[in-house]
């Protein structure tokens, strides 16, 4: 962190109860086991604990400092103990709120630009393709940190050095992202598209889409709102950017001359910049939308055509995201089991679809969070299934039964089970469901048992 530690008290709005060494943490932590040297600790609260219980474990792991709420910062005196004395202690009235608070802080000391990233589907892949093809030192969110805890954690890690932040924002409710876009302030903000994903929360399609834009109300003057060409209900809320850049077909960043051939898929992206010829190390057509996405975001912040074109062989995508493994027999399973709603299921049937296999085979689970239409809209994901092609389908769990599936089995393991016992030489295997539906299991499982069945 560029701060200093007075700084860093300023910034969080605390109380200083001791004082350590004079230099700056390296990142920020809220697990006392994974808390170490140079480390800040933040105390947040939980439904059953309160983390400034464990600021005593934090402080003997040699943290650099720890921040806690009311009630903690007597244990944590200078008299305490000695290892006491070398940390730093900050007292707040919300550890969560200070440490988002401190994560604007550094955000701005860094002086990098910033691209947030949120939408129904596809945001995690737009920004690790962001992350590749962004020129400079790119820093971007590990794994599924992308909320209020997440975010601010992947900002209070950046490197020093950062040139770019690529900040993907998660959506469970009115307000989060607002909350996230506040701490993020994005110079770009790109949106992949609206669906009927937290409809269980949120209520309609519409509602989504308006808190999707609430990423737009922190743009600078001057900055860009990065969309689909075709973007739906989220249409009425772009028209407050006077700056866009609109992706997809007929749109300022589209793909045309497009040839799929042994896992790359090579475009000519055409731009406000000129054009520039592009090979993915992908064959998804949804992840050509993706990269469109991801092209119109470096396009938006001046990045060199030729530069982002050279990098993007070394595009790789989050865990559980389309990840391809080969299976004995040639058997190729796809597994695509981080999240699942109507957009992405689609989107990967038809990928699926297009593999060139002598039988296709699909493994759903739930799609969560879809309210009351929720069995229609498995229903419709089922007739898609059936409408692309797809020759075998596995419905797991109660809620799967709306897929209308050949087989329906009670729980992910079962569904390993008898896919290793189904399975034909040369097929090609799909495993999608919502993470509620645990179907990782079935990807885990699967290379072993299909060992087994061809030993």
């Amino acid at each position: 962190m560029r701060l200093s530690p007075p700084e860093i008290a300023a910034a969080l709005g605390a109380e200083v109860l001791a004082e350590g060494e004079p230099d700056s943490p390296r990142r920020a932590t809220i697990d006392s086991t994974q808390t170490g040297p140079g480390d800040l600790f933040f105390g947040l609260r939980g439904e059953r604990r309160d983390g400034g219980e464990f600021a005593p474990a934090a402080i003997e792991a040699g943290a650099w400092g720890a921040v806690v709420g009311p009630g903690h910062g007597t244990q944590l005196s200078p008299h305490t103990g000695d290892n006491c004395v070398r940390s730093w202690i900050f007292a707040v009235e919300d550890p969560l709120a200070a440490m988002q608070a401190l994560a604007r802080a550094c955000r701005r000391a860094l002086d990098a630009r910033v691209l947030g990233v949120t939408g129904s589907v596809g945001k995690t892949s737009v920004k690790d393709i962001a992350r590749a093809l962004l020129p400079g030192r790119v820093h971007a969110n590990r794994e599924n940190l992308n909320t209020e805890i997440g975010l601010p954690l992947t900002i209070l890690e950046a490197p020093d050095d950062t040139e770019t932040l690529v900040l993907e924002m998660a959506m469970r409710g009115r307000g989060q992202i607002a909350e996230l876009a506040a701490i993020a302030e994005p110079e770009v903000a790109v949106i992949t598209n609206v669906g009927p994903v937290h409809v269980e929360l949120l209520g309609s399609v519409a509602a989504i889409a308006a808190a999707k834009a609430e990423i737009l109300d922190d743009l600078p003057p001057g900055g860009t709102a990065v969309a689909p060409v075709a973007a739906g209900e989220l249409e009425p809320h772009l028209r407050r950017v006077a700056q866009q850049l609109r992706f997809g077909s007929g749109g300022d960043v589209e793909a045309t001359e497009v040839k799929v051939d042994e896992g790359v898929t090579e475009a000519l992206v055409s731009t406000p910049l000129g054009a520039q010829r592009f090979h993915f190390p992908f064959t998804e057509a949804h992840n050509l939308t993706n990269a469109l996405a991801a092209i119109a975001a470096g396009v938006a912040f001046g990045a060199d055509l030729a530069g982002m074109a050279d990098r993007a062989a070394s595009i790789g995508f989050s865990r559980f995201r389309g990840e391809r493994m080969e299976l004995p027999g040639g058997i190729v399973l796809v597994n695509d089991c981080y999240n699942a709603n109507p957009v992405s299921m689609r989107a990967a049937l038809d990928h699926l679809a297009t593999l060139e296999a002598p039988r296709t085979v699909a493994v759903l689970g739930e799609m969560g969070e879809l309210g009351p239409g929720a069995a229609g809209y498995h229903r419709e994901v089922g007739e898609h299934a059936r409408a692309a092609g797809i020759d075998y389908l596995i419905g797991v769990g109660l809620p799967a039964r709306e897929y209308d599936p050949d087989e329906l089995v009670a729980d992910p393991g079962e569904a390993a089970e008898l896919l290793a016992a189904q399975l034909e030489p040369g097929d090609a295997v799909l495993v999608k469901g919502s993470r509620s539906a645990g179907l990782e299991a079935v990807a885990a499982q699967l290379p072993d048992l299909v060992a087994a069945e061809d030993g």
